[in-house]
């Protein structure tokens, strides 16, 4: 409730205002005797506003639950109605079905274009060519080469490229997706997939470096 009045107090202030809650407490909030901190500074934010708290049962809020369970066919009518989605999608190849034709909505496959890059530039690294030969001689069992490709584990081998290495650890912590992510989780995250020598102290240099992080995550 409070949330809710710093974030429209543009609208309330001056203004009468009702607050429906199903916390039926706080109706009695301006004429408790006994309040802690946290609830005389509240107390404190609401005098400033000229409101009156009703209570609301939380069953009988049908409304709130119609708008947190909103089925599939919904979505589906209001991206029919739209034409210019439509012309989006298409252009991104989503195919939309409409409600008792499938059970889904869309199907989106996206691919990255730098593990192409990966198996393009693994020939191109003398250590990993050396790695190559020597799983063709049997003498490392931790390496293997499958359809031309060689990985450590199951993983994909990273060769030694730096500008390769940086757009790897860039898409993975400075992407839209990823959030900026500490060094633990990238690792984390990372290992599942690539390998090369050295990845967590390269790693955990990136994170280090990004002015992002350095700006915005401080230690407390």
């Amino acid at each position: 409730m409070v949330f809710g009045l710093n974030i429209w107090r543009h609208y309330l202030y001056g203004a009468r205002c009702e607050i429906h809650t199903d916390h039926k407490i706080l109706k009695y909030i301006f004429t408790q005797k006994e309040l802690n901190l946290g609830q005389r500074r509240w107390l404190e934010l609401l005098k400033d506003y000229t409101l009156d708290i009703k209570y609301h049962p939380g069953k009988v809020n049908v409304v709130a639950d119609a708008l947190s369970r909103k089925p599939k066919g919904m979505i589906a009518s209001l991206l029919t109605n739209e034409s210019y989605l439509l012309r989006e999608l298409e252009k991104l190849q989503i195919e939309i079905v409409l409600p008792g034709e499938q059970t889904h909505l869309a199907a989106l496959q996206v691919t990255s274009a730098i593990v192409d890059k990966i198996k393009a530039s693994q020939q191109d690294d003398p250590e990993l060519v050396k790695i190559i030969r020597k799983v063709e001689e049997g003498t490392t069992p931790d390496f293997i080469v499958r359809d031309g490709v060689l990985k450590f584990r199951n993983h994909l081998c990273v060769p030694s490229h730096p500008e390769l290495k940086k757009e790897l650890l860039k898409e993975s912590h400075d992407s839209r997706f990823s959030t900026h992510p500490g060094s633990t989780k990238i690792y984390q995250d990372l290992k599942c997939h690539y390998w090369w020598l050295g990845m967590k102290r390269d790693i955990a240099d990136y994170v280090a470096r990004c002015l992002t992080c350095q700006r915005v995550k401080i230690e407390y």
